[in-house]
């Protein structure tokens, strides 16, 4: 899917004009390459295309208000030292509260004179220094001067594109909330209020709803039987009776039309035990397909977790999926495993099959509790983390990290993983200090870098990335 880059470039008159062109040529080609759209001034507007003077500034950010509804995030280019004021008065006229990268050029020793200079490492920092004046959060490439071929830029431009979607899908998720928090279930409660400050929305349902929409509907109902081809397309249903297959159906039907009705990005579902006790299937079928298809889902009502799944699946473009950091694996101190019931995305998941779910079977029967799925995942990259409200402090707080989930042996039931992550230890202590949640996210990426710098900077949350 192609994004929109607004592109600003930063110009001062007493160095060589060619160089203003010559950058936007490149960086035109190389954002097209890439399937960013660039939006900026043509070479017409003004000089050369660049922004220098308060008028060019005017000018830049009046294209960029017509396109506010596209651009995802800015990039500054600095072919030379640039006029800091240009850049910064642009950007606080565009009023466009988006992510803002800065490039500098770097020189050639031999040009240095005064007809080839650029001087754009200083540049840069002055640059920053005006943005920090007026209070615009940025982000900076990895190495402090870098041309726009080279493969770091690249990669810090794929980096920047994820931290705009991030940023973005965040401000605007629309989550639902299907019944309420199980009673035994403290650990996932969260503030409404303090989410909805930060662009956030709840809609809420009562469970009794859904459930009583599910109970008028019939295995006759058009509805139902897509439903059901939808899931007997999606996984084996194994040893599933074609009696719980019509349950798992008609309630997946209903929250597809509640998901519709109120445009909804992701959902929490009420399950443990209600929908056993009072529906008779696990809800684990449709939450699995839902997060494959980019629709996050999360079990026990957990709101803040699906939030977590989102900004994983945003910052990656893959699938997330909720689980806990449920057991010790042996005596290995940097190995875990990570379970739930069964409600992984397909991606983790490639013996999928549709089961029930002993452990909840124990005390609501067994025969209720279909629709729970049964696979375990195989070695791939590992992003995990959470996002939380600690409702005391009034704040929104995270915390990220990378690993590896592997093929270590693993003999149980449900979604399962092993995962290794470097001081495990040390984070499980940071963890529990803390107070965060039994459920974290897992995506299969490496995507911790875009996430904090999305959640901390851009967002304004508080989060600790973990390492060595």
């Amino acid at each position: 899917m192609s994004i929109s880059l607004g592109v600003i470039i930063g110009n001062r008159d007493f160095f060589p004009d060619r160089l203003v062109a010559e950058a936007r040529v490149e960086i035109i080609e190389t954002l097209q390459k890439l399937n960013i759209r660039p939006i900026l001034l043509d070479a017409l507007d003004s000089k050369l295309g660049g922004v220098e003077t308060f008028h060019e500034a005017q000018k830049c950010a009046r294209l960029f208000k017509q396109h506010a509804d596209e651009i995802a995030g800015v990039l500054v280019v600095l072919p030379n030292f640039g006029d800091e004021k240009g850049v910064a008065e642009t950007l606080k006229m565009a009023g466009l509260n988006v992510p803002v990268l800065i490039q500098a050029y770097p020189d050639d020793l031999d040009k240095l004179d005064v007809a080839r200079r650029r001087d754009a490492w200083c540049g840069k920092i002055s640059v920053c220094n005006n943005l920090y004046q007026y209070g615009i959060k940025y982000s900076l490439t990895t190495k402090h001067v870098v041309r726009l071929n080279d493969l770091t830029f690249t990669q810090d431009l794929l980096n920047f594109v994820a931290v705009c979607r991030v940023v973005k899908g965040l401000r605007n998720v629309r989550i639902g909330a299907v019944g309420a928090r199980p009673g035994a279930f403290n650990t996932v409660r969260y503030s409404e209020k303090i989410l909805q400050r930060h662009g956030i929305s709840v809609t809420t349902v009562d469970l009794s709803e859904i459930l009583g929409h599910a109970n008028r509907l019939t295995k006759d109902d058009s509805i139902v039987k897509e439903r059901l081809d939808k899931i007997k397309a999606y996984t084996s249903t194994g040893l599933t009776p074609p009696d719980a297959l019509i349950q798992i159906a008609k309630l997946d039907a209903v929250l597809a039309n509640f998901m519709e009705e109120h445009a909804l990005d992701a959902t929490a579902i009420q399950c443990w035990t209600s929908l056993q006790k009072n529906y008779g299937c696990n809800v684990c079928t449709s939450m699995s397909m839902m997060s494959e298809n980019m629709l996050p889902s999360a079990c026990e009502v957990d709101v803040t977790g699906t939030l977590s799944m989102y900004a994983m699946q945003l910052a990656s473009g893959s699938p997330s999926a909720l689980v806990d950091w449920n057991n010790n694996y042996a005596d290995d101190e940097e190995k875990c495993v990570l379970f739930h019931c069964g409600n992984w995305a397909k991606s983790f998941l490639p013996d999928i099959q549709i089961s029930n779910a002993p452990i909840l079977g124990t005390t609501v029967g067994v025969e209720n509790t279909y629709g729970a799925l049964d696979g375990r995942t195989p070695a791939m990259p590992l992003t995990y983390g959470r996002i939380s409200t600690d409702d005391t402090k009034g704040i929104i707080k995270a915390y990220v990290g990378e690993g590896m989930l592997t093929d270590d042996d693993l003999k149980t039931f449900g979604n399962r993983a092993v995962a290794k992550i470097d001081n495990l230890q040390g984070l499980m202590q940071y963890v529990c200090r803390n107070g965060f949640e039994h459920h974290v996210v897992m995506n299969a990426s490496k995507t911790a870098d875009i996430l904090k710098e999305a959640l901390e900077n851009y967002m304004g949350w508080e989060v600790y990335q973990h390492t060595n």
